[in-house]
């Protein structure tokens, strides 16, 4: 297999000896970049000569993980996590892009906090990234100014999380599809019913509950059916393009796929604690499992992973949200803060799978990298090793035998159920637009503040069509007056 493209000139680098993983196919080839880009992938002695050669033998070569949903808790808690250690734990987790979430201090709800947001990232980051704004009562009328000041999509909370955001009742949450629907943006939501979780909440503290297995009681999995249901009959009738967070119960893939066989625009994605983590975990490692939705009992696991396998759920993200040991030690349940870190682990975690036979590489390259890239209109600029794509590349070994340490993990969030944890795959180098970000398990500092939002290279499809009689004009029409 080759692709070559002008071979005149130098290039910057060429990769020798590695292992090219697409969906579709792993093959040993060399790859030569420049100015940012792919270049030419072909046999070792077509390549053009290059400023910097990496010898990559024994290694594989993947597009870098596209990570959708990361909370760096930047600004407003940067004890947490801040946009320079979070982009730098993604560097270290073959992570090329992430997708930073709008419940920060001030919540991204409007243009001016949107700006400044864009601000701190485009200072610190080392990876490229795009931002979420909040899509709620208070921001329908925000939504052409937002788009206009660069977001990557909408978020949507229906049930409550950390920032305690509020959740729009469905009446103005059909009005914000529609008011998205035509912009072709995608809304990504916390599928939670927040009046179910608020009751039964309040019965179990009311009782006593303060455990940690009682979170889980809280929010028992129809909260995500109900939501993803509703959701899914609101874009059906909108044309709105939405995005499932977070899928962690068996049970919500019955409306996902059936919204899909009806030909909704819906995605899904699902988060290595609830491939992997299930209810015994609560005992193991108390309050630090505490996250929105719950990690669920084990026989949830497996039909997650058939839903990844036959394309129900379409992308593996981590929701990484992290806090401070004291937070999620507290001997209250209801007083832990929700949420750990992942970006820096979910690669090597679900390769660690993919070794013991769970999936093929080319299976998770299609879940980390093109689909991602796909539902976001990045492709084929990210999600890619093609000539003419950005050279966004995560080199890994899959033979590293290691085990996680919390300590040594590059989020400012030391504490994660992961720890201790086996792995058998490392990121050995990320390559960022042809720029090391992290090379032989070295941060480059230099790369700080080289990250880019990727909104301005974000294509949007045609708005679909909606099922709706004159309401969708109507308030569309109040709203922008």
């Amino acid at each position: 297999m080759s692709e070559v493209a002008n071979m005149g000139d130098k290039v910057d680098l060429v990769i020798n000896g590695g292992t090219i993983v697409s969906p579709d196919a792993s093959y040993k080839a060399s790859i030569a970049i420049k100015d940012g880009v792919i270049h030419a992938i072909g046999a070792p002695e077509a390549m053009p000569p290059a400023t910097q050669i990496l010898d990559a033998t024994g290694l594989h070569i993947l597009p870098g993980a596209i990570d959708v949903h990361v909370h760096f808790r930047d600004p407003g808690y940067p004890q947490k996590e801040d946009f320079a250690s979070g982009t730098a734990a993604a560097a270290f987790g073959g992570v090329t892009t992430v997708f930073d979430m709008p419940n920060t201090l001030p919540t991204i709800n409007n243009a001016e906090a949107l700006a400044d947001k864009h601000k701190i990232a485009s200072a610190k980051a080392y990876v490229d990234y795009g931002l979420y704004a909040v899509l709620g009562e208070d921001s329908i009328e925000h939504v052409d100014a937002l788009i206009d000041g660069g977001v990557i999509g909408f978020k949507l909370y229906m049930g409550n999380t950390f920032g305690r955001i509020p959740s729009p009742t469905t009446g103005a949450m059909l009005e914000a599809f529609e008011v998205v629907a035509p912009t072709g943006k995608r809304i990504s939501l916390h599928a939670e019913t927040n009046s179910i979780m608020e009751r039964r909440e309040a019965r179990l503290r009311a009782s006593g509950r303060i455990e940690p297995i009682a979170h889980l009681a809280a929010r028992p999995a129809v909260v995500a059916v109900e939501a993803v249901a509703r959701a899914a009959i609101l874009a059906e009738w909108t044309g709105a393009r939405i995005h499932v967070l977070h899928i962690s119960s068996a049970a919500e893939l019955q409306p996902l796929a059936e919204a899909k066989a009806r030909g909704v625009d819906i995605t899904g994605e699902t988060c290595p604690q609830y491939l992997l983590l299930s209810e015994p975990d609560y005992e193991k490692f108390g309050g630090v499992v505490r996250v929105n939705p719950p990690v669920r009992e084990k026989p949830n696991q497996q039909p997650l992973w058939n839903a990844l396998m036959d394309g129900t759920i379409d992308v593996i993200a981590t929701d990484h949200a992290p806090h401070a040991p004291d937070e999620k030690t507290r001997p209250d349940i209801w007083t832990v803060d929700c949420g750990f870190p992942g970006v820096e682990t979910q690669m090597p975690l679900m390769l660690t799978e993919i070794n013991k036979g769970r999936a093929t590489i080319n299976d998770y390259v299609r879940w980390s990298a093109e689909s991602p890239a796909k539902i976001w209109g990045l492709y084929p600029r990210k999600g890619t090793l093609t000539v003419g794509s950005d050279a966004d590349i995560a080199i890994v070994d899959l033979k590293r035998e290691w085990t996680v340490d919390d300590a040594m993990i590059q989020s400012r969030a030391k504490i994660s159920p992961w720890h201790g944890r086996k792995a058998s795959a490392l990121p050995i180098h990320t390559i960022v637009r042809g720029r090391f970000v992290m090379k032989d398990r070295i941060l480059q500092e230099e790369a700080r503040g080289t990250g880019q939002s990727v909104h301005a290279i974000q294509q949007m499809p045609p708005a679909m069509p909606a099922n709706t009689d004159s309401t969708m004009a109507a308030i569309t029409s109040v709203q922008k007056a």
